[in-house]
């Protein structure tokens, strides 16, 4: 374990190494030396249909109507949704839809306002 680095999230000495990246056992935090991967997720962008660029607490317009899996509504084109947060995945905006409620949206059906 000589010569290997220390996790930069709690410090463990009990890191190895796997392929190109190193594994700390203890809190499963991953990282590369490499100073260009080192911030890949903060990088992540994530955009509107227009290629604009969103932020957290943007207002966004819904572009198309959305069927809502498990309810018989329909999210309909032109609806707008204030304050909306940045989350990793599939549906990355999670927002509160007024007069609807919580919703995880794709920023592919959405552009900003």
């Amino acid at each position: 374990m000589q010569g290997l680095p220390k996790c930069p999230q709690c410090h463990s000495e009990y890191t190895y190494e796997d392929g190109s990246l190193f594994v700390c056992p203890e809190c499963a935090h991953e990282w590369s030396l490499n100073t260009e991967n080192d911030h890949t997720e903060e990088n992540k962008l994530i955009k509107d249909v227009n290629g604009n660029v969103l932020n957290d607490g943007d207002s966004i317009t819904i572009i198309k109507d959305l069927k809502v899996k498990g309810s018989s509504s329909i999210l309909k084109i032109g609806t707008k949704v204030k304050n909306i947060r940045l989350v990793d995945g599939a549906h990355n905006i999670d927002c509160k839809i007024d007069g609807f409620g919580a919703m995880k949206l794709k920023s592919e059906f959405v552009k900003k306002l």
